[in-house]
C-alpha cells in the first residue's frame, strides 16, 4: 500500500527545512585549492606582466586594476556575509564596495578591449584577473567559516569611557 502525499506536503517540508546556524568549516581540500587558485591567479597574472613589452605605464594601470578588484570583491563579500550574519554594515560601505569591483571589471574590460595586445594575451590576461577575483572570494569565505564562532571571539572593547 502506498502512501498518499499532497503538495502542501512537499511545500511545508520545503518551507520547514532551517539551515544549519553554524556554517560548517570547509575541508581542506576545498581551503587548499583556493589558496592555490588564488595564488596562480596573481602569479600568472604578475608573470604576463612582466614578461609583457607594454609600457609601464600600461603595467601599472593593470596591476593596480587587479589589486583594486581583489580589495573590493573581499570587502564586498566579507559586507554581505557580515550583513547575512546581523552584524551591522551601511549601506553606503556596501555601495562603494560593490561599485568598486564593478568599476574594477569595467576598467579591465576596457583596457584589455583598447590595448594593441593579441587575442591570446588579452583572453590570458581577463581569465587571470576573473579567476583572482573567484578565488580571492572563497579564500575569505573559508578564513570566515575557519573562524572560532562569535561568543568564544575575544570581545572588541572601545578605547573611550563613552564607548563610542
Amino acid at each position: 500500500m502506498a502512501i498518499r502525499t499532497s503538495r502542501s506536503d512537499y511545500r511545508r517540508a520545503i518551507v520547514s527545512y532551517q539551515p544549519p546556524s553554524v556554517p560548517q568549516k570547509p575541508t581542506a581540500a576545498f581551503v587548499g585549492a583556493s589558496w592555490v587558485a588564488l595564488g596562480l591567479g596573481i602569479a600568472s597574472f604578475a608573470v604576463g606582466l612582466w614578461n609583457s613589452h607594454m609600457t609601464k605605464s600600461e603595467v601599472g594601470f593593470y596591476a593596480a586594476t587587479l589589486l583594486l578588484g581583489l580589495f573590493g570583491a573581499l570587502s564586498l563579500q566579507k559586507s554581505v556575509r557580515d550583513r547575512a550574519e546581523g552584524v551591522p554594515v551601511t549601506n553606503l560601505y556596501l555601495g562603494v564596495a560593490g561599485i568598486i569591483v564593478g568599476l574594477s571589471i569595467v576598467m579591465m574590460t576596457i583596457g584589455l578591449w583598447n590595448s594593441g595586445l593579441a587575442l591570446s594575451e588579452r583572453g590570458f590576461y581577463g581569465l587571470a584577473f576573473a579567476m583572482s577575483l573567484f578565488a580571492v572570494v572563497a579564500v575569505q569565505k573559508n578564513v570566515r567559516d575557519s573562524a572560532p564562532p562569535a561568543a568564544t571571539r575575544p570581545a572588541v572593547v572601545s578605547p573611550y569611557p563613552d564607548g563610542r
